[in-house]
């Protein structure tokens, strides 16, 4: 009984003390952190458990000298294998119903709720028929978490281009574009993302959200920031050669500074895509020939999804 409070104390302590997360910088994240540390504590106190029986085991049942006998035959033990294999299944099962619920709350399911949702075509092979396809409901994202309802802010729209190798952003109620991403502390923010070439994946470590980025396919990301300062923004998918390098910053302002940020941007008037690209591609070499010419070749971007990225008051030239 000495043992086992014990292990339950170091593993509650451990659980809630790790320092393995990056700071809390959304609403997101508090809910997401929960589950890491149920699962911290968790896996602390099984480990303890596991390793312990097996130091006791080594020590106290270790072979004497001179003892050159056979061990002891021993026969499996039924009630032993129904409880070592019961235990971990119930905790799977609960882990997975509470991530289940967290989920919920992030708005992963609202998708599947709301208008948004939109109709695609799977292809399948038959040999019978040949090649067939059938309409589904399709979405991808995070919805609007429960709390988006009860909110009385505007929501902050934001269009993300992921292409080889950056994120470009526009903002299309003032025609913004721009290689850093700038949003406002405690308000409402929806990520509109879609890929130019190949699949990126949006991620924001201090948010603990990540979305893929689809070509042809629009997928969402809602959240709030909580906290004011720099974050960094990483491809998380395995997009090419330079995948490595890119990143780009989501800057969280005050509604003040946020303000400033908007009229200052407004007053440079438009911005040119390319300018905007090179903001945010982190160039591992920038003698690196080939890097340049992928980002100078102008075929790289496809016009008519660029075009369609932008509001059609824009006057601004998208390629040089």
């Amino acid at each position: 009984m000495l043992i086992g409070i014990v292990v339950t104390l170091i593993s509650l302590w451990y659980g809630q003390n790790h320092g393995l997360m990056p700071i809390q910088a959304s609403t997101e994240a508090a809910e997401v952190d929960q589950l890491f540390n149920l699962m911290m504590t968790i896996g602390t106190g099984l480990f303890l458990i596991v390793e312990g029986t097996l130091v006791i085991a080594l020590i106290r049942f270790r072979r004497k000298e001179g003892d050159e006998t056979d061990g002891p035959h021993i026969e499996g033990n039924i009630p032993l294998e129904i409880v070592w294999t019961a235990i971990p299944a119930i905790i799977v099962l609960g882990l997975s119903v509470y991530s289940f619920e967290i989920y919920t709350e992030m708005g992963g399911l609202n998708l599947m709720e709301h208008h948004s949702s939109k109709e695609v075509q799977l292809a399948y092979a038959s040999p019978e028929k040949g090649t067939s396809s059938y309409p589904m409901l399709a979405a991808s994202g995070l919805g609007e978490p429960p709390t988006f309802e009860e909110s009385t802010d505007d929501i902050l729209n934001i269009d993300v281009l992921g292409l080889q190798f950056a994120f470009v952003m526009t903002y299309p109620a003032t025609g913004i574009v721009d290689g850093t991403v700038h949003v406002p502390v405690d308000q409402f923010v929806k990520l509109n993302l879609k890929a130019q070439d190949v699949i990126h994946a949006f991620w924001l470590p201090e948010f603990r959200i990540k979305q893929d980025m689809i070509p042809g396919k629009e997928t969402t990301l809602i959240f709030k920031a909580t906290r004011e300062g720099t974050y960094p923004v990483v491809c998380a998918e395995l997009c090419g050669s330079y995948h490595g390098g890119m990143r780009t910053q989501l800057i969280v302002h005050s509604p003040e500074e946020y303000d400033e940020w908007e009229q200052s941007r407004i007053a440079q008037g438009p911005t040119d895509l390319s300018t905007a690209i090179a903001a945010t591609s982190q160039k591992p070499d920038e003698t690196d020939a080939d890097y340049l010419a992928h980002f100078q070749e102008p075929t790289h971007l496809d016009m008519t999804h660029l075009e369609h990225l932008h509001d059609s008051h824009m006057d601004m030239a998208l390629v040089p």
